[in-house]
């Protein structure tokens, strides 16, 4: 079949790899409808996550039809058309039980590689790294799904693939970040970043009953589409101080709850934007963390900060501002399990706005171009999302 692959840093190539099969009895294989690129997919691709090898299959957001399952599988059958969550559970660990499904006891093949960085294995991911279970990934013709009755969800009628790709990873993270932000009625929610996780997260905050969203971000086209979901927008390049904008914004106490949803390589501002470029640029740490700086210290007074960015090793956190103001700071990898029933309901009755993301549809062998063109926010890339 044919897949994109890593092939070394900033390197991506259209390849024939083997077909996937049936491993383990639980198992589903899928041929891809769509598979999408994502944020966090750039973190690996500049080697700021290691252990990828060369010839890896990436991709972890993805709709396909079911072409083959394993004799355990019950609740989907060849011919459905499937959505998948980018993090692997195995529905019966303690974790799973608890709806913690990125953090499954039982789908890391590879545990060793993250229990000396996190301390304990997360679950695994399709396409990101040996560190997160050596998987391979979406961007493929073909690809196999673990624990199969529990990971795939059937899609509606009346959806099309280029919604339900997104219910993948992009939605149910961006639910989550506002499930997260423990949002009352009526809260005013700040949420860092406008592509598709962020756009989310403000879609969610809104219908969880915020009375204001705030968009924030330095991208035009990103901002129109803030705005065209009901968001208030601030454009980073239109001030100097961030913390006084939002200050002024909500009559000096500041947002009920901020949202992280930018991660590891964010453009920064000023000397820490400077510093942080530089020491990720040498690998003394992983991180330009200005919007989580900025999320921590705009945050009210005995508020919420949830963070849905992917972090690494990062330097001058203010841990000091967390303490002193008592703040809650909630994070994770996205627990879709938990919330794709509800997302699918949502797409389908157009309270979720996911086909917004979709800017960019291709074939599967523009792959590198549409990851380039993602990279450099180029031609309004808000999403590819790549047709195999």
């Amino acid at each position: 079949m044919r897949a994109l692959t890593w092939q070394g840093v900033n390197q991506l190539s259209v390849e024939t790899v083997p077909d996937p099969r049936i491993v383990n009895p639980h198992d589903v294989v899928l041929r891809v409808r769509r598979s999408a690129v994502c944020g966090s997919d750039l973190h690996f691709l500049g080697g700021y996550i290691p252990t990828m090898r060369a010839g890896d299959v990436i991709g972890h957001e993805f709709v396909g039809d079911v072409v083959e399952v394993g004799p355990e599988v019950t609740g989907v059958g060849v011919g459905d058309r499937v959505v998948v969550p980018s993090f692997i559970g195995c529905g019966a660990c303690w974790h799973c039980t608890h709806d913690q499904w990125s953090l499954c006891d039982n789908s890391h093949p590879k545990p060793e590689l993250s229990e000396v960085a996190l301390g304990y294995p997360t679950g695994g991911i399709y396409g990101y790294t040996h560190a997160f279970g050596g998987y391979a990934g979406s961007s493929a013709e073909y690809v196999r799904v673990p624990y199969g009755a529990t990971n795939c969800f059937v899609v509606p009628e009346g959806i099309t693939d280029d919604q339900a790709v997104f219910v993948s990873d992009a939605a149910p993270t961006g639910w989550m970040g506002a499930d997260f932000a423990d949002i009352q009625p009526g809260d005013t929610v700040a949420v860092w970043g406008c592509g598709g996780v962020g756009l989310m997260a403000q879609n969610a905050a809104r219908l969880m009953g915020a009375g204001r969203v705030i968009g924030i971000d330095l991208l035009p086209e990103r901002l129109a589409l803030a705005r065209e979901i009901g968001s208030e927008t601030v454009d980073l390049r239109a001030m100097d101080s961030l913390q006084e904008t939002l200050r002024d914004l909500t009559g000096g106490r500041g947002p009920d709850s901020c949202i992280e949803a930018v991660g590891m390589e964010a453009q920064g501002r000023g000397l820490q934007g400077a510093y942080d470029k530089v020491k990720q640029a040498v690998r003394l740490e992983t991180d330009r963390a200005t919007p989580l700086r900025e999320a921590v210290l705009a945050c009210r007074k005995g508020g919420t900060v949830a963070v849905i960015g992917v972090w690494g090793l990062l330097d001058k956190f203010p841990m000091g501002a967390v303490m002193n103001k008592g703040l809650t700071v909630r994070s994770a990898q996205q627990h879709g399990q938990a919330y794709v029933p509800t997302l699918l309901e949502h797409v389908a009755s157009g309270d979720l706005r996911t086909d917004l993301l979709a800017t960019h549809v291709m074939p599967l062998e523009k792959g590198p171009e549409g990851y380039a063109m993602f990279k450099e926010k180029t031609d309004g890339c808000v999403r590819a999302v790549f047709a195999p």
